[in-house]
């Protein structure tokens, strides 16, 4: 196996994110991407780290959310997808979203600049021999099929895959403001983070009818879709009962329609997506609706009767491994460890955990070129968490985002006078961060990150 540098198969999030962790400690990487000659069906952009669904990394709170304490993780480890994130961001209230464009820009930008890293315009077709240089394979959910076939005949076929779906984006200067406001829940953040449009009863009533009668995309041979449940398509929501968006997203919580006293029955929000807020995506609305449904449908929204779309919603299949059985603790392939795995065909789920474990694969790599053996990071943490569900083996392995429940749990505390004292709710939240950021800060001391 060879000393002088790493591939890297894929330039997604994962790929770019453990190629950042490479050449910071001065390892030369072959980053493979297939883009510009061949592109995925939800891929469109020649440049890295392209977001294919939301522009939202999710909730940026780092005090009592799982996700934002990842963020937080990611920021202490020096994250090139931070870094990007946080230079590109637009407002999204307490969520950290950017402009996608501006964000995989700045991502291939700042990697092609390190001099390290020598891009090859290729899809790999076929699987690394055992004589391979060290390889990451972080193709991501939309591998192609040529080389997903050659992953399946190394892996004896033991894979898994479930469907996504993306929401669509519409022109903000469409919306008719005399039905629609701007406003974040609960105030939170600033106004104009969320447009917000207001349903009555019949109104939805007449929506959801609208959703379970519409044409879909049809699936040919592979009929049986699976659906990771933390990206449902909105019509699949409605199928699984009328008032179901009432309580994802369409629930009318936290908010006040200035127009009107009559509060609203549900309400549709529209999240900004790119740094000029032009564009604005339909917060929930993954659909595998035809595109001509779409349009007529999300027009019954009050406020969007004469939307115009920029990109309508779609329908793509999401392949991943079966991680705890195939891969060991440093996320090798058990049978050739000169191939390891990160990003979403590992087995996780979201684009900031997706970067976490290229992160980690990065670090891993490294200390395994070096001779070194890897310290794996804390299951109190986190990203010792989310390496965790990648090894759990005591459940039917599924695709997962991190959550404090793959955290050790924290039932209460010594108080000052001596007693236990439990706790919940945000304050036990707050203590599994608290303890996370403790641990993480230790690990890397223990590593000189």
């Amino acid at each position: 196996m060879s000393n002088d540098f790493v591939q890297i198969i894929g330039a997604g999030l994962a790929g770019c994110e453990a190629a950042w962790q490479l050449v910071k400690r001065g390892i030369k990487v072959k980053l493979y991407e297939m883009k510009p000659h061949k592109y995925s069906p939800a891929h469109k952009s020649k440049n890295f780290a392209e977001l294919v669904c939301s522009n939202s990394l999710r909730s940026d709170d780092a005090l009592h959310n799982a996700v934002g304490l990842m963020h937080e993780e990611m920021r202490m480890f020096g994250s090139l997808i931070m870094q990007c994130a946080d230079a590109t961001k637009v407002p999204a209230g307490g969520a950290l979203a950017v402009d996608r464009d501006g964000f995989s820009a700045m991502v291939t930008e700042k990697l092609i600049a390190t001099g390290l890293v020598e891009v090859i315009h290729q899809e790999i077709t076929d699987f690394p021999t055992s004589d391979a240089p060290l390889t990451i394979v972080a193709t991501g959910p939309l591998t192609s099929e040529n080389f997903i076939t050659a992953i399946l005949r190394q892996i004896d076929n033991c894979s898994l895959s479930f469907y996504d779906a993306i929401a669509p984006v519409l022109y903000k200067e469409s919306v008719d403001f005399s039905k629609a406001w701007y406003q974040s829940r609960y105030d939170k953040g600033d106004k104009y983070d969320y447009i917000n449009c207001p349903l009555n009863k019949q109104q939805y009533e007449d929506f959801v009818d609208a959703l379970l009668a519409a044409e879909k995309m049809q699936f040919h041979d592979f009929e049986n879709a699976q659906y990771f449940d933390g990206c449902l398509p909105i019509e699949v929501m409605a199928e699984r009962g009328r008032d179901t968006l009432l309580f994802g997203p369409m629930k009318p919580v936290g908010l006040t329609n200035p127009h009107t006293t009559e509060k609203p029955y549900a309400v549709v929000q529209l999240r900004q997506d790119n740094k000029e807020d032009t564009l604005r995506n339909i917060v929930g609305f993954q659909t595998k609706m035809k595109y001509g449904e779409q349009q007529r449908i999300f027009r019954l929204i009050p406020g969007l009767e004469k939307a115009e779309f920029a990109r309508f919603g779609g329908i793509h299949k999401n392949t991943f491994i079966n991680s705890p059985l195939l891969l060991d603790d440093f996320l090798r392939l058990k049978k050739q460890q000169n191939v390891m795995f990160a990003g979403q065909i590992s087995g996780c789920e979201g684009y900031i955990e997706s970067a976490n474990v290229g992160m980690i694969a990065g670090y891993y790599a490294a200390c395994l070129l070096n001779h070194k053996k890897p310290l794996v990071p804390p299951a109190t943490t986190a990203t010792g968490a989310m390496q965790g569900h990648l090894h759990d083996t005591t459940a039917d392995f599924q695709p997962m985002n991190i959550n404090f429940g793959l955290l050790p749990t924290i039932d209460g505390k010594i108080s000052q006078n001596g007693k236990f004292h439990k706790i919940k709710g945000a304050e036990r939240k707050e203590a599994y961060c608290q303890r996370a950021v403790t641990d993480f800060r230790k690990w890397m001391d223990e590593i000189d990150a």
